[in-house]
């Protein structure tokens, strides 16, 4: 529930005149009872099992923090069949994302009769809206063989399709929780955003229908898809689940007789959460022959690598993929994604932090089109509030090329924290992020639950 600054300040009044009426009692109470505790939040990047594994001997430190997640409650059953696929898995986040972003392309790629990139994207948007609903991929690929509309509906896309932008018109967000140093699910809470009604209303081509099963030449078929995923870099912690994802969707693809009636074909390919590393990758999917390239991880490589795609005439699929400054990419209609835009996030993530009460805020973000876009989003959200001005503390870092070789450097902005007085500090960003909690626990910033 949101408080008005009038109200807070009242409260804070009362409880200043009864701070001073008790003090008044004697000086005998120990100094640590009135310190002021740091409570940390985070987002989408950093609140992940793997995540506590940053920060090495300090692992505890995460202990006590909360943030959100784009997430549906996933069914066991599909749990289970992306352990088939890797059954180390500890995290799940954005594996429906990808396995939905993987299914889709293929569904548009069947509906269209062609693996031609063009073809394909026009079908997108209509395979998640106002057709015979299906969801199974066996179900689905017979609809989309006999040239039926479909309205697809799975693990991440279930209430609404996507917009005419290109990405989901509602989404479910997690609250989650780290005790100790692992994430509790039996504390996770699921909360719906966005708007039904957004969802796009335009028809697509009609599909064409499948005749035989053998391919038609002239559907260029088979489809490629070409992986531009984090195996590598600051977001390499999440690479795990979206891998997953993205291979039980074309394991499941393949076994339910393929695209064009052949099997659809994948090709890896890190995006090492560096626009230089995507960027050769997306060439040596060019020379490949992909059609669809499934990623990238990050917000802030998928922009830099965006022209690169759209001049090639290929669609950049991503599953993952939050800055709110992609709805409006000149991307030719080529780019989608599964994820939702920051901008629902930041309401989900400013209601979580408001619950605690907190006094002074801190956000710190790396400084790319993610971080700073959801920055952005969660300080609106406070100001609607009335949280501003002198309450609300905004502050950024250079996520820099290599973290591990060179972990960032965030002395000063955990000083400038601590003299602050922030009660609350939000980190957004990827693994490379612990280096900012290291920081504050180094210049004693009194955390919930500060480790040894």
């Amino acid at each position: 529930m949101y408080m008005s600054r009038g109200s807070r300040t009242a409260i804070l009044a009362v409880c200043a005149t009864v701070l001073l009426a008790t003090s008044a009692c004697g000086d005998d109470q120990p100094e640590e009872a009135t310190t002021q505790q740091v409570r940390l939040y985070g987002t989408d990047g950093n609140m992940l099992n793997s995540y506590p594994e940053e920060l090495k001997d300090r692992a505890n430190l995460v202990d006590g923090m909360k943030g959100t997640t784009p997430l549906t409650p996933l069914p066991e059953d599909f749990k289970n069949r992306l352990r088939s696929v890797d059954s180390k898995l500890t995290d799940y986040l954005y594996a429906a994302e990808a396995y939905d972003a993987v299914v889709i392309s293929a569904l548009a790629a069947q509906l269209a009769g062609s693996t031609d990139p063009a073809d394909i994207a026009k079908q997108i948007v209509g395979v998640t809206n106002d057709g015979t609903r299906c969801g199974t991929v066996n179900q689905c690929l017979r609809l989309a063989r006999e040239g039926t509309d479909i309205e697809y509906r799975s693990v991440s896309i279930t209430r609404a399709g996507f917009t005419d932008a290109g990405e989901p018109a509602t989404a479910s967000y997690a609250t989650l929780h780290f005790d100790g140093q692992q994430l509790n699910d039996a504390k996770t809470e699921f909360v719906g955003a966005g708007d039904e009604s957004t969802a796009s209303t335009k028809k697509p081509p009609a599909g064409k229908r499948q005749t035989g099963n053998f391919p038609d030449p002239a559907s260029g078929a088979p489809l490629v898809l070409g992986g531009l995923l984090p195996r590598t870099g600051d977001l390499a912690l999440a690479y795990p689940p979206i891998a997953a994802g993205a291979e039980l969707a074309i394991k499941e693809i393949n076994a339910a007789g393929g695209v064009l009636a052949e099997d659809v074909v994948w090709i890896d390919g890190d995006d090492g959460t560096n626009p230089a590393v995507a960027k050769a990758t997306v060439a040596s999917h060019v020379a490949a022959g992909v059609h669809v390239i499934i990623g990238a991880g990050a917000s802030g490589i998928s922009t830099a690598v965006l022209e690169d795609v759209v001049a090639a005439g290929l669609i950049l699929f991503s599953p993952s993929n939050t800055a709110a400054t992609l709805t409006e990419a000149n991307d030719d209609g080529l780019y989608f994604r599964t994820a939702p835009p920051d901008s629902l996030q930041g309401r989900a993530l400013a209601d979580v932090i408001l619950r605690d009460g907190p006094h002074k805020i801190a956000i710190v973000a790396r400084k790319d089109s993610y971080g700073e876009g959801l920055q952005e989003a969660v300080r609106a959200e406070l100001e609607r509030a009335g949280f501003g001005g002198d309450t609300v503390q905004l502050l950024g870092y250079a996520p820099g090329e290599d973290a591990e070789a060179a972990p960032i450097d965030f002395t000063d902005g955990a000083k400038q924290i601590k003299d602050f007085g922030a009660d609350a500090v939000l980190i957004v960003g990827f693994g490379e992020s612990a280096a900012v909690i290291r920081a504050l626990a180094e210049a004693d910033v009194p955390l919930t639950a500060l480790g040894s």
